[in-house]
């Protein structure tokens, strides 16, 4: 089927860009109504102060063959994210994915600087921005999702269960957040299964985001030019493989079987057998711990 999630409808809440962009086009692309959330639209920016915005999201997921419906929301604020659910409820009457995938949290954290060093201020609101968030999200959201058999959310982290389990990811809150965020797939998992929903933690592996390719100079179309500074880079893949991931989690009858569980896109293209846009299937969680982590030169051969 070429639109296997037509009629189907879905909410990708933090979608403005990276991974919530790649995620919300993708089931466009599979035909999905998919409500796209954020702060940053054409009228505001949020304090990214970044050009991204959420009309621009929603117009990429109709120009991919679903329809893309723009909300801005602030996701701790309660009050906007249930209105959000009661437009959705007003407009669709269901919900079939639910993608959080809220974190704004970039320029908060200090790479390897201890807790008690770490900015206080800048800690604490990152873990507000990457897990209060999920909680009001899915607070609000999930008793319209379950109307219907067959529901799936997917949290959206860094790290696998298995990785993060033994390493140290950048700072205490970092860290922190992303194991909660891990944490709250398999609390869902077991909330949601016997009620004939399907929660999972889903990670990208080293995402060529906006913000990434920025950081490093480059565009999507020369990004090769980075690997002269950073040649692990080479394990890169662009956020519409998150996307795809996601896309093919929701068209899968037998999703449950992955219920509580924590996945990557790379493990998920080797199920499902999509690519990326340029055709490979990046493994970059086994690349981490077999090459990056262990040491050994950069090279992509088997890994993507």
């Amino acid at each position: 089927m070429s639109e296997p999630l037509k009629g189907k409808v879905a909410l990708v809440a933090g979608a403005t860009r990276g991974a919530g962009r790649g995620i919300a086009v993708e089931l466009g692309a599979a035909g999905a109504t998919v409500y796209v959330t954020g702060r940053t639209t054409r009228a505001r920016r949020s304090e990214y102060d970044r050009p991204e915005t959420i009309e621009d999201t929603a117009d990429l997921v109709t120009e991919a063959g679903g329809r893309g419906i723009a909300v801005p929301t602030d996701h701790l604020d309660p009050a906007q994210v249930r209105a959000l659910v009661d437009r959705i409820t007003d407009e669709q009457g269901r919900l079939d994915v639910l993608v959080n995938d809220i974190w704004g949290a970039e320029n908060l954290f200090e790479w390897e600087r201890p807790v008690w060093e770490h900015d206080l201020d800048k800690g604490l609101r990152l873990l507000r921005l990457a897990v209060e968030t999920h909680a009001i999200t899915s607070h609000h959201a999930l008793p319209l999702l379950l109307r219907h058999p067959g529901g799936l959310v997917v949290e959206v982290t860094d790290g696998t269960a298995e990785y993060n389990r033994d390493t140290y990811r950048v700072s205490f809150f970092y860290d922190l957040a992303k194991a909660s965020v891990l944490r709250m797939a398999f609390a869902l998992g077991h909330e949601l299964g016997p009620r004939g929903a399907t929660a999972v933690a889903l990670t990208p592996g080293w995402m060529r985001s906006e913000i990434m390719l920025g950081h490093f100079g480059v565009r999507e179309d020369n990004w090769r030019d980075a690997l002269t500074e950073v040649p692990h880079f080479a394990i890169s893949e662009t956020p519409r493989y998150v996307g795809r991931a996601v896309a093919a989690l929701a068209a899968d009858p037998d999703r449950a079987r992955w219920n509580g569980g924590s996945v990557s896109s790379g493990s998920l293209a080797q199920e499902y057998g999509f690519t990326d846009l340029d055709g490979s299937r990046p493994d970059a969680w086994r690349y981490m711990v077999e090459v990056q982590d262990a040491g050994k030169p950069a090279d992509v051969t088997g890994y993507r």
